[in-house]
């Protein structure tokens, strides 16, 4: 799905969202150059696999904390974890480096990539690109997780 595919998706289910369009940002360090409405809801995407090449993950937190990999694979009882590569990436969620977001899993045909989302999101609203890294879209937390699951993606809700 592209970043248009997006807005129909979330038009079709009468979800209510805002976009900011903004030049294109590969990372959160570009991303604070652009002047977003809601700053303390942007999401950082982190795409990881286990060392087998097996398990893919999607770990979206709040975009000022950090992760440490090793840590997070023993608190969730993983094998360790790694960066995706950028064809992995490619192959699995139809995203170029830059663009990874939740609505990426929505190009997982085979439902493979599991979502982790820091809990720190609950009840609340989010900031992710849509597929596409010169926007933003707010939605609330609980609408993009309806639309994940409706996908069949499995989400799990982590403190980080």
């Amino acid at each position: 799905m592209d970043k248009n595919e997006i807005y129909s998706l979330l038009d079709s289910c009468n979800i209510k969202y805002e976009v900011t369009n903004h030049k294109a940002v590969f990372n959160m360090a570009e991303l604070e150059s652009v002047n977003l409405p809601y700053p303390d809801y942007q999401a950082k995407n982190l795409f990881v696999r286990d060392n087998k090449k097996r398990n893919y993950y999607l770990i979206t937190i709040k975009g000022d904390k950090r992760v440490k990999l090793k840590e997070f694979a023993e608190m969730q009882q993983l094998k360790s974890l790694s960066f995706a590569s950028n064809d992995d990436l490619m192959k699995l969620l139809k995203l170029d480096p830059g663009s990874v977001t939740p609505f990426g899993l929505l190009n997982d045909a085979e439902r493979k990539v599991i979502l982790f989302i820091d809990e720190a999101f609950k009840d609340g609203l989010i900031g992710i690109h849509p597929n596409d890294n010169t926007a933003t879209i707010w939605l609330k937390t609980d609408d993009l997780i309806e639309v994940i699951k409706r996908h069949g993606n499995e989400i799990i809700s982590v403190q980080i």
